[in-house]
């Protein structure tokens, strides 16, 4: 079920989650058309200055920013909050890597008083001020369930999935999203990398229907709040 964007806000579980309590959201920049990215990987930018606003806001309310290893080695992100005014909340920056692949100079590990994280599944020697949390794989892979257990017990219980699309579906995949804020952009591309891929069903009634609420911004991007706590169905 749709609402109009009245109330809530899109920030009402971000602001009502008391410290230390667990919550996982995610979010997403697409075309109408489910694109992230056109078919040579560009995209910068798809979504307006007001998503990238909505987004570093996001940032600033939660204790960690995680990203898969393939969106740092793609686009080398800072994941710092630089576009609201907060300048004393710079999350926790992690990054998944199974394999310990990560470029040790990329920019999440810039030396500026947060916390740096690298997740993998064997322990290995890291530059000082960069602590390592290890997860075992499955089939190549870490559970989501298992990464976030890991980041609660290091002290981080609010958490931001910000990449890449493939590291968001398998945290819906999971059941482990409480909320996605999925960013659509007015554009359509026709072919390109796609967003979200989750696990194949057969039937309608398989779906999942998150409760949704709409947001449109100034400069026509429309932000829908999907909370995975509420299912619709």
């Amino acid at each position: 079920m749709v609402q109009a964007n009245t109330i809530p806000s899109p920030f009402a579980r971000l602001t009502a989650t008391a410290p230390g309590a667990s919550l996982v959201v995610a979010q997403l920049g697409q075309t109408l058309d489910g694109r992230i990215a056109t078919i040579t990987g560009d995209s910068k930018w798809i979504n307006g200055q007001a998503a990238l606003t909505h987004l570093h806001a996001i940032r600033a309310a939660v204790d960690a920013v995680v990203v898969g290893v393939g969106t740092v080695i793609a686009d080398d992100p800072f994941l710092t909050v630089r576009h609201v005014p907060c300048p004393a909340c710079q999350p926790a920056r992690v990054v998944i890597d199974p394999t310990s692949r990560v470029p040790l100079d990329a920019k999440i590990f810039n030396s500026d008083g947060a916390r740096r994280i690298i997740i993998s599944a064997t322990d290995a020697a890291t530059p000082d001020g960069i602590e390592r949390l290890v997860v075992p794989t499955i089939a190549g892979r870490m559970a989501p369930l298992a990464i976030l257990a890991a980041l609660q017990a290091a002290g981080l219980t609010r958490v931001l999935i910000e990449g890449g699309a493939a590291t968001v579906s398998s945290f819906i995949d999971a059941g482990a999203l409480d909320q996605l804020h999925l960013l659509v952009a007015p554009l359509l591309l026709g072919s390109g990398k796609p967003g979200l891929q989750l696990a194949d069903i057969t039937r309608i009634d398989q779906a999942i229907r998150p409760h949704t609420t709409l947001h449109p911004f100034a400069d026509g991007d429309v932000l829908f709040v999907c909370d995975f706590t509420q299912d619709t169905r």
